[in-house]
């Protein structure tokens, strides 16, 4: 009796995987195809097509109606220098809320918290209205401060990993005379590495797919995102050439795949460790 109660319970198990993984492989699956699929519209008799093409890629970096390559690689730089900034501003600012014993630290803490529970968007205007005062719209070092800035408000996970790291090593470097810069550098980084894999993993992916706060900034069609220009493809021509979208769509899933791929053990790890209670 036992035994087939386990036996059931297994089978209903991997039947539930099974299903879990057909919903989530297939959107993805389908829209690979599109991009392979010829002509431009929406709807297609058959799953598979009968006949492949790579012309809508080519299209994308062809074609003078779209600036798709320019587009690409805003987004990268963007996304490249945001992920740079954003570790460096977390892992300093939750080190020194981790470590250091100051004035005014569990009020630092409690406004974090609670501004973390709101979201973002909600400051859209007030930052759309200081951007303005610095002449900063439509450019990409406005959109490269606020997202870096915005990334210390969500580093919780950073100072949980930080407080598991015992105590003992710091003390035990600074009685052989090392300042607070060489204990950070020298001890706590390296036993940071999987934390700020996942810290710049995940501010990389947040730039690389955000949309709201682009369209809001960029103005010229030379300085749009990826996601902007994408947006503006389907909403100009109304869905009539869908599987143009759908290759621009893989050719944005690529980055943050094998991003994924690569560090997906570092990533983690670094979730894990920093998930505890600090």
């Amino acid at each position: 009796m036992r035994k087939w109660k386990n036996n059931a319970r297994l089978t209903l198990s991997y039947t539930l995987l099974l299903l879990i993984s057909v919903v989530a492989i297939y959107p993805a699956l389908w829209v690979v195809l599109s991009s392979l699929r010829p002509g431009g519209s929406l709807y297609s008799e058959h799953f598979w097509p009968r006949q492949f093409t790579l012309v809508h890629y080519a299209e994308l970096f062809t074609s003078k109606a779209y600036l798709y390559g320019t587009w690409y690689l805003n987004t990268l730089k963007i996304a490249v220098v945001t992920m740079i900034l954003s570790t460096i501003l977390v892992t300093l600012s939750m080190y020194a809320l981790s470590r250091f014993r100051f004035r005014g630290r569990k009020t630092a803490l409690t406004v974090m918290l609670v501004l973390g529970m709101f979201p973002s968007f909600m400051s859209l205007i007030a930052i759309y209205i200081i951007l303005l005062q610095l002449n900063l719209l439509d450019t990409h070092m406005a959109l490269i401060l606020v997202y870096s800035a915005g990334a210390a408000l969500g580093g919780f996970i950073v100072k949980g990993f930080f407080d598991t790291i015992p105590r003992s090593l710091d003390e035990a470097a600074r009685i052989d005379g090392a300042s607070h810069l060489q204990v950070f550098a020298k001890i706590m980084l390296p036993l940071s590495k999987p934390m700020l894999t996942y810290v710049a993993l995940t501010s990389f992916t947040g730039v690389w797919g955000d949309f709201i706060f682009a369209r809001l900034v960029l103005r010229t069609k030379e300085n749009w995102t990826v996601a902007v220009g994408m947006w503006d493809l389907v909403n100009s021509l109304q869905n009539s050439n869908f599987t143009m979208f759908a290759a621009g769509s893989v050719l944005i899933a690529i980055p943050i795949t094998l991003l994924f791929i690569f560090l997906q053990r570092f990533l983690v790890q670094g979730l894990t460790s920093g998930a505890s209670k600090g």
